[in-house]
C-alpha cells in the first residue's frame, strides 16, 4: 500500500500562493527571500524526496506549473522528477504538459484512493493546494512536510481551508535547512 505525501512551501501565515512571483499575486514572490544556504539545502531536501518517491499526484495547474520549468532541465534532480511517473487530476480535456503522465479523469477521492492501494511507495503532492483540501478532508492523506518560510502575508490561498470535521495528526520530526528555513513533518493519528 501506498502512503500519500504533501510536500509544501508554505509561509507562517499558511500561504501557498505565488511562492515565485510569476502568477501576479501582490505578495507573491516569497520563495526567493531566503539566503543561498537554505535554499541549498531545501534543493538537497527535494532531492532525497523525489529519489525516495514512487509518483508524483498533481492537479492541472501544478502540472503544467512544474513542466514548464522542468522539461528542460537536465541532472539528478530534473531527470528523476521528468522520468517519474506523475497522476494528474483534471476535469479538463487536455493532455498533461509533464512527461510520464497519466490523467485521472474520475472522481478524484476514488481515483487517489486507488493509487494508494496499488503503489507500493510515497505518492507526492507537490504546489496542489486545492487537491490537497480534497485529500485531507477525505482521510487520503498520510503525511504532511511544510516547509515554512519566514514570512507573514497577510493574504493569498491558504493551504488549509475549511473542513467538515477535526483532522487530527502528530509530531513526526522537525528539521532546519539553513537559517531560516524549518521543515515540519506530520502524520496521521
Amino acid at each position: 500500500m501506498g502512503k500519500i505525501v504533501i510536500s509544501m512551501n508554505v509561509t507562517l501565515d499558511g500561504v501557498v500562493q505565488d511562492p515565485t512571483g510569476d502568477d501576479g499575486f501582490e505578495r507573491g514572490g516569497w520563495f526567493p527571500q531566503v539566503g543561498e544556504e537554505d535554499r541549498k539545502q531545501w534543493a538537497e531536501l527535494e532531492l532525497e524526496e523525489a529519489l525516495r518517491a514512487e509518483a508524483l499526484l498533481l492537479g492541472r495547474g501544478s502540472d503544467e506549473w512544474f513542466a514548464a520549468r522542468w522539461l528542460p532541465r537536465t541532472g539528478e534532480w530534473a531527470d528523476r522528477l521528468n522520468s517519474m511517473p506523475k497522476y494528474v487530476v483534471s476535469s479538463s480535456p487536455r493532455e498533461p504538459r509533464w512527461g510520464n503522465a497519466t490523467v485521472l479523469r474520475g472522481e478524484v477521492v476514488a481515483e487517489a484512493a486507488r493509487l494508494r492501494r496499488e503503489l507500493a511507495g510515497e505518492i507526492v503532492v507537490y504546489a496542489s493546494a486545492r487537491l490537497t483540501q480534497t485529500l485531507l478532508e477525505h482521510d487520503l492523506v498520510d503525511e504532511l512536510r511544510l516547509i515554512v518560510f519566514p514570512v507573514v502575508l497577510g493574504a493569498g490561498e491558504r493551504l488549509f481551508g475549511g473542513t467538515s470535521a477535526a483532522r487530527p495528526l502528530r509530531l513526526a520530526g522537525t528539521r532546519t535547512l539553513g537559517d531560516d528555513l524549518v521543515v515540519l513533518t506530520y502524520r496521521r493519528r
